[in-house]
């Protein structure tokens, strides 16, 4: 029987890819809209500014630690149903927002958003198991890209609630989003039949959450307290101890949280590796883009630009991010995956070089953000072919996982890095200490050196190109189901 075309297809079917794609998108923005507001919060909350940035601080560590567990269950339970509560949580914490000033309540909320961290690994997990293999290619490369686009498209959105609104109003729109996400997603994204039966592990959850808090806190509240305190050190030194101790658990559980002896595959560990050197090297551009449009002018290289401005600074970024992710997924079904990510992290070192050449002019500074921009979609679009075609159907949810949180953690050590740079090399302007264009030249070559890391880290990624006649998901699904068997075996 001839199967149906496009047109033939239920509604619901064809709206499975936008659904899950503005849950991305959705999930990117709430974690930028907070940025606008973190310098005014001190005021508008009655807290320090060391105690406002934990509304940042907990979004990465909640976001950390729940992106590997929630992978697992999606693969044990269901992704649907996971993905959906996923959502609904976010959605709460939104609420609970909008609905309060005191920043106890305020973090708390940011910690429950957390939880959407997972939205990306679960919803590539359910296009591998739901799509054909024709579409499956540049469905996966597009959810893959909205981390970018709505990170892009919250900062200019959320600025401009922020300058002519009550700041309420955004967490309401938010919240209201959000609701709108969980519908859908209820309503136009089946449940996938593809499980890994299993009993949870609770014990390897609680050691892979005491791990990664220590080293996040350790990270990101290092530069604050100084990298040589006590607190520090000791953060770093529990970090070392309690993961040791989670991996010889791992490894000796039946049904391990994170199947370690699969990670440590080179295919599936040095995506891992990669992964982890891109996030550092796509984080720096937002971050250090945003704080030199914005330096005063007295500084010689600033723009002194509104938060607004600063925000369509990225947007360019943001749009190449949509616009490339189809032509991500061309490449890796002529070239494979890994030569796509080898190719965007080069891209990646390409706009840094840019912002080296010239970081005074407007239009230099988005010509090269937006070429970085451009790298991490060819990146961040071949990682999840990469890690799909490297694991077993029932567990790509919880590979996925592991390699969003790869990112993660390059992000929050890109985040460290650059902040250390800048403080390092700064001088006072107006009495007020600002980075001097050194400083931010320095941090750009520093990123740029990481991306090329990333490019020597993909193609050392053994190749495994399709046959002639086989899509790269018909080859890769036929890898998987040969290496179930073997563990079967």
């Amino acid at each position: 029987m001839d199967q149906p075309g496009p047109i033939a297809r239920p509604l619901r079917d064809r709206l499975t890819i936008p659904v899950l794609a503005s849950g991305g998108i959705l999930m990117a923005v709430m974690q930028t809209v907070v940025v606008p507001l973190l310098p005014d919060l001190p005021r508008l909350t009655g807290a320090s500014a060391s105690t406002v940035s934990w509304m940042v601080t907990a979004t990465l560590l909640a976001g950390a630690v729940l992106t590997p567990v929630l992978g697992r269950a999606g693969d044990m339970y269901g992704k649907r149903r996971v993905l959906t509560a996923s959502l609904a949580l976010m959605t709460v914490g939104s609420v609970m927002c909008a609905l309060s000033s005191d920043i106890g309540v305020l973090i708390a909320a940011r910690a429950l958003q957390g939880a959407a961290a997972s939205v990306v690994p679960l919803s590539i997990s359910i296009l591998r198991d739901e799509l054909p293999p024709e579409r499956r290619g540049s469905a996966v490369a597009l959810m893959s890209s909205t981390v970018g686009i709505g990170a892009a498209l919250g900062l200019p959105l959320a600025a401009l609630v922020v300058q002519y609104a009550d700041w309420h109003t955004m967490f309401w729109t938010t919240s209201a989003l959000g609701a709108l996400g969980v519908a859908a997603v209820w309503w136009a994204v089946k449940e996938s039949p593809v499980r890994e039966p299993g009993r949870f592990d609770v014990l390897g959850t609680l050691g892979l959450a005491a791990g990664l808090i220590s080293l996040l806190l350790a990270v990101s509240q290092g530069g604050q307290r100084g990298w040589d305190s006590p607190r520090i050190i000791g953060l770093f030194a529990a970090t070392v101890v309690v993961l040791a101790l989670w991996w010889w658990q791992q490894l000796r559980a039946e049904r391990p949280l994170v199947d370690l002896r699969l990670v440590t595959r080179p295919r599936v560990g040095l995506s891992h590796v990669a992964a982890l050197l891109t996030g550092f090297a796509f984080y720096a551009n937002s971050l250090v883009t945003a704080q030199l449009v914005q330096a005063p002018k007295a500084t010689g290289y600033g723009l002194q630009l509104s938060i607004v401005a600063t925000g369509l600074c990225l947007l360019p970024g943001g749009v190449t991010m949509l616009l490339f992710s189809p032509l991500s997924a061309r490449i890796s079904a002529a070239r494979g995956p890994r030569i796509t990510l080898a190719l965007g992290a080069a891209v990646i070192a390409c706009g840094y070089a840019v912002r080296i050449a010239d970081s005074r002019d407007l239009w230099m500074i988005i010509l090269g953000a937006t070429v970085v921009a451009t790298g991490t979609t060819l990146a961040y679009s071949a990682l999840p072919t990469l890690i799909l075609r490297a694991v077993p159907a029932g567990q790509t949810a919880s590979a996925n996982g592991v390699n969003v949180l790869m990112r993660t953690i390059g992000q929050a050590v890109s985040s460290a890095a650059v902040a250390a740079v800048l403080v390092h090399h700064s001088s006072p302007v107006g009495g007020i200490p600002v980075p001097t264009l050194h400083g931010y030249l320095l941090a750009f070559g520093m990123a740029g050196g990481v991306a090329l890391a990333a490019c020597a880290a993909a193609l050392t990624i053994p190749g495994d190109e399709p046959a002639a006649g086989r899509t790269p998901s018909d080859a890769g699904e036929a890898r998987g189901t040969r290496d179930e068997a073997m563990e079967e075996a």
